[in-house]
């Protein structure tokens, strides 16, 4: 028992927030976002709404994000991604609870509005400049971990819930499931904020657990840390984020994110929506998101890895590229068969390109003021996001059938890769850095 103990002990801490980090995610992100396809067809059989009025519900959140976002980078710099994740898990939870009273269209689109609120203080842009801050050298690859954490989250919890909801089965319905799912949330936010940890440093550790130097010292590394580049007599200075917002970088990388994101939220607004039109149930719907889920869940790993090993814009256009092509299998799909062909192919590109959309940003711009440059470049992201789900329910309610619209989606996606071929690294400023002469050529 003590010698397990004392091995747990061992873990550089920046591994357990991975694995924390992936389950906030889970409870956070897939019961509103990946589950929207199946929370739909219960909706629209409830209550008659039509394609282009759901699709609505997804553009408020990202209406949120749009002017959140900023707000949110800006909370996690100054009071820590501790506090963002109880206060967002809280509203998050409340507003769960609230959907599950919905009685009319207003209501639904403000409980959807709550519950993004929760989501985006709570969830993404804290957890990935916490994330961010407790890794340097394996940033990518404890991004994608904790990503594949989620896509894990999902495979499971996607089907289940539409098990639950399901408005052909006498079950538990889809209000005592939004009921039973916010209760959840506000009795673990307190739990789970209590074991986040905002920065290494705060405990004598330096990313990818690098210990603080002794006096006069260079670092040291905690068992097994793979060593990273010799001391230099120069380092980088992290940008500010107005420096940030002027570099070519920036808006390449957060229009590319915004074309690619796009596509996503388009999926989970529709797939239950697109396949019920082609004579499918609900329960298939939830199997294909699984499996594109459950794809993804080890692109995230490929992807991390990769994104540690090869140019990061490189490998973000081609996943980004993969993604679209599996777009192109939905657009045509009219069997189950091809439908999950669809979900492996939009799986890999999707899980792919996911980990390195963050990772990117840190290693351009720094993770001094990842927070607010994370916030600051959801906003064209999240505008961009908040068009897809209703134009694509309002294609479909005008054209009679989803293919035009999820041919634009695919040129929109295409359009992100190339946004991400030619994201370049700004320069970097480089600053005096201060060590004894003798320890310059010095491996810890």
């Amino acid at each position: 028992m003590f010698f397990v103990s004392d091995r747990f002990q061992r873990v550089f801490y920046g591994w357990w927030l991975v694995g924390l980090s992936g389950f906030v995610m889970v409870i956070a992100t897939v019961p509103l976002f990946h589950a929207m396809s199946v929370w739909a067809v219960a909706l629209e059989r409830n209550f008659g709404w039509n394609r282009t009025q759901l699709g609505f519900a997804l553009t408020f959140t990202r209406v949120e994000g749009g002017l959140m976002g900023p707000l949110e980078g800006y909370l996690t710099d100054k009071v820590g991604t501790r506090r963002m994740v109880f206060i967002g898990l809280t509203i998050l939870g409340a507003g769960f609870i609230f959907f599950g009273q919905v009685q009319n269209l207003w209501m639904f689109y403000l409980a959807y509005i709550l519950m993004a609120m929760g989501q985006g203080l709570g969830s993404w842009i804290p957890l990935m400049t916490m994330l961010n801050r407790w890794f340097s050298r394996r940033r990518a690859t404890a991004i994608g971990w904790a990503n594949a954490g989620s896509r894990l989250g999902a495979l499971i919890l996607v089907p289940v819930i539409a098990w639950s909801i399901d408005p052909d089965q006498d079950r538990l319905g889809w209000r005592m499931t939004a009921t039973i799912l916010g209760v959840f949330i506000l009795v673990i936010a307190g739990p789970v904020s209590r074991l986040i940890r905002n920065t290494p440093q705060d405990y004598g550790l330096l990313p990818d657990g690098d210990r603080l130097p002794e006096a006069g010292g260079i670092p040291s590394r905690t068992q097994g840390a793979r060593p990273g580049p010799r001391a230099t007599r120069t380092q980088e200075s992290d940008y500010t984020a107005s420096e940030a917002i002027r570099t070519p970088a920036f808006w390449l990388i957060a229009f590319g994110h915004g074309f690619s994101s796009m596509v996503i939220l388009a999926v989970m607004a529709h797939l239950g929506l697109l396949m019920g039109d082609k004579g499918f149930q609900v329960q298939n719907a939830a199997f294909v998101v699984a499996v594109y889920t459950g794809v993804a869940m080890v692109f995230q790993l490929v992807g991390g890895y990769m994104g540690d090993h090869v140019p990061k814009g490189l490998a973000m256009a081609l996943f980004t590229a993969i993604q679209a092509a599996g777009l192109m299998v939905l657009v045509f799909a009219d069997t189950l068969a091809m439908f999950y062909v669809f979900a492996v192919i939009f799986g890999i590109g999707f899980g792919g390109r996911n980990p390195l959309v963050v990772a990117i940003r840190a290693d351009y711009f720094g993770t001094a003021a990842f927070g607010k440059i994370l916030g600051l470049s959801a906003v064209p992201m999240n505008l961009l996001s908040l068009t897809s789900a209703p134009f694509v329910g309002w294609m479909r309610d005008t054209q009679g059938d989803y293919t035009l619209a999820f041919l634009i989606m695919t040129g929109m996606n295409m359009a992100g890769a190339v946004c991400f071929l030619f994201a370049r690294r700004p320069a970097r400023r480089a600053v005096p850095r201060r060590e004894p002469p003798e320890q310059l050529t010095t491996d810890s």
